[in-house]
C-alpha cells in the first residue's frame, strides 16, 4: 500500500508539472498573440478593441486553466496512473478548445495587415516624393547651365555683329536668367532661349547643307587644280615672255647702257661681250662653243657656233652667229632666260655692239626673217662684207620658228686684206651638216620625255 502510494504520489505530481508547464505555455502564447494583436491596433485602426478582447480572452483562458489544473491535481491524488493519463489527455482537448480565439485572430490579422499597408503606402508616398524634388533640382541645375552656355553664345554673336538688335536680345535674355523665380520672366526667358535654339539649329543646318553640296564639287575642283597646274608650268612661258620683251632682260639695269658713237673706234675689255642699246641689253658671249654645248652656254650668255659657210668672226669678212633664249620657264634658275625675248623690236637701222678682243665692232641691223629651225642654210650668206646674224625663238614663249636679225659692220671700218688673214689664221674647227638650230630650254613635259628617253 505505501508503495502504491508512493507511486501514486510520484506519478500524480509529474503529472501536475506537465500541466502547470502546458498551462504556462498555453499563457504565454495568448499574451504573445495579444502583444501581437495590440501594436498592429497602433499601427492601425481599431488597436484598443483588439487589446481589451485579447485581455478578457487571456484572463479567461487563465482562469479556466487555474481551475482544470486545480481539479486535475485533486483528482489524480487519488487515481492511479491509467487514470492520471486519461485525465491529461482530456484536459489537453479541453485546453485546444478556446472559445473566440478563431474569431479574434481573424479580426487582428485583418487590422494588422491595414496597418501595414497604410505604412507602406505613407512610406512610399515619401519616398517619390524625395525623388521627384531631386530630379527637379536636377533639372533646375542643368537649366541653369544650358542657360549660361546661352548667355555667352549670345554675348558672342552681339559682339561679332554689333548690331543693336542682338544685343537686346542679349540683354532680355540675360534678364530673363537673372529673375527665374518670376513667371512672366521664365516664359520670356524660355521664349527667347527657343528662338535662339532655332536659329543655332538652322545655321547649322544651312552649313551642312553647303558642305554637302561642296563635297560634290571637292573631285571636279581638285581635277580643275591638277589641270591649271599642268597648264602652268607647261605653258607659263607663254605668259611672262610678252611682258620680259619690255623689261630689261640682263642683269644691267635699264637706261644705263648710253648710245656710242659708232664712228668711234674704242678700246675695251679683252672679254666678248654683245651689247643692243635699244633693249638694254649687255650680255656675255660664250665665243667657239660646239653644237652639242650651245644649250648649256646658253645658260650663262648668249653663244657664238661656228658652222660650213657661217664661220666668220667679229672684223671678218662673212657672217658672225649669235644664238640665245627668248623664252624659259619662269621657274628655271637661268639668268638669260629672256635675254632675246625683245629681239623682234629691233628694226633697221639700230645699233649692235660686240667687244671682241678688246676692240668694240659696230653693226647696224639690214633685215629679219623668220625660218623654219632646219633651214640651216639661211645662216650661210655670200657676202664680201663683214656680218652678224642673232638666232632667237619665235613665237615668244614657243621654239617653233626661228627670228634672225642680220647686221652689217660699220666700224671699225674693214680691211679686205685684213679680213682675209684673220680668218686664214683661225685654228678652231667649223662644225660639218647642222640639221636644226639651238631652241629654247624645253618645255616641262619635253624634260620629262628627254629625261625618259636620255636625249
Amino acid at each position: 500500500m505505501e508503495s502504491d502510494n508512493g507511486g501514486q504520489s510520484l506519478g500524480g505530481s509529474q503529472m501536475s508539472n506537465d500541466l502547470q508547464r502546458r498551462a504556462a505555455a498555453e499563457i504565454a502564447r495568448k499574451k504573445v498573440l495579444a502583444a501581437y494583436a495590440g501594436r498592429a491596433q497602433q499601427m492601425g485602426s481599431g488597436r484598443q478593441d483588439v487589446s481589451d478582447v485579447g485581455a478578457r480572452s487571456v484572463s479567461s483562458t487563465e482562469m479556466r486553466s487555474g481551475m482544470e489544473v486545480r481539479g486535475s491535481m485533486n483528482a489524480q491524488s487519488n487515481m492511479r496512473v491509467q487514470n492520471g493519463m486519461t485525465a491529461q489527455s482530456s484536459g489537453a482537448s479541453h485546453m485546444k478548445d478556446v472559445p473566440m480565439q478563431s474569431k479574434i485572430n481573424s479580426e487582428s490579422w485583418k487590422k494588422y495587415h491595414s496597418a501595414w499597408q497604410d505604412y507602406y503606402q505613407k512610406y512610399y508616398s515619401e519616398y517619390y516624393s524625395n525623388v521627384a524634388r531631386e530630379y527637379i533640382a536636377k533639372e533646375r541645375l542643368k537649366d541653369a547651365r544650358a542657360q549660361a552656355e546661352e548667355d555667352e553664345i549670345v554675348y558672342a554673336l552681339t559682339k561679332a555683329s554689333g548690331g543693336k538688335g542682338e544685343s537686346k536680345m542679349g540683354l532680355a535674355l540675360g534678364q530673363g536668367s537673372a529673375s527665374d523665380s518670376s513667371d512672366s520672366n521664365l516664359v520670356d526667358g524660355n521664349g527667347i532661349r527657343e528662338q535662339l535654339r532655332r536659329k543655332v539649329r538652322s545655321r547649322a543646318t544651312d552649313s551642312a547643307k553647303k558642305t554637302r553640296r561642296f563635297r560634290k564639287f571637292i573631285p571636279l575642283m581638285a581635277g580643275v587644280a591638277v589641270v591649271l597646274l599642268i597648264l602652268f608650268l607647261q605653258y607659263n612661258r607663254l605668259i611672262f615672255a610678252p611682258i620680259m620683251a619690255y623689261v630689261s632682260p640682263g642683269n644691267v639695269p635699264a637706261s644705263e647702257i648710253e648710245a656710242i658713237d659708232p664712228t668711234i673706234t674704242q678700246v675695251v675689255s679683252p672679254e666678248s661681250r654683245l651689247i643692243i642699246p635699244k633693249l638694254n641689253v649687255d650680255v656675255p658671249v660664250d665665243m667657239d662653243v660646239d653644237l652639242n654645248g650651245v644649250m648649256d652656254a646658253m645658260v650663262n650668255g648668249v653663244a657664238h657656233y661656228r658652222i660650213a659657210g657661217a664661220s666668220a668672226y667679229p672684223g671678218e669678212i662673212g657672217n658672225f652667229i649669235i644664238t640665245g633664249h627668248s623664252a624659259g620657264d619662269v621657274y628655271s634658275s637661268s639668268p638669260y632666260k629672256y635675254i632675246f625675248s625683245g629681239l623682234e623690236r629691233l628694226a633697221e637701222g639700230d645699233l649692235i655692239y660686240v667687244n671682241y678682243k678688246s676692240v668694240r665692232y659696230t653693226y647696224q641691223v639690214t633685215k629679219k626673217e623668220v625660218i623654219e629651225p632646219t633651214n640651216v642654210a639661211a645662216l650661210v650668206v655670200q657676202t664680201d662684207k663683214p656680218l652678224i646674224t642673232l638666232v632667237t625663238c619665235t613665237p615668244l614663249g614657243t621654239s617653233r620658228y626661228r627670228l634672225l636679225v642680220t647686221g652689217e659692220q660699220i666700224s671699225p671700218v674693214w680691211d679686205e686684206n685684213t679680213a682675209n688673214e684673220q680668218e686664214a689664221s683661225q685654228a678652231t674647227p667649223i662644225i660639218e651638216d647642222v640639221k636644226e638650230m639651238p631652241a629654247n630650254e624645253p618645255s616641262f613635259f619635253e624634260g620629262i620625255w628627254n629625261w625618259l628617253t636620255g636625249a
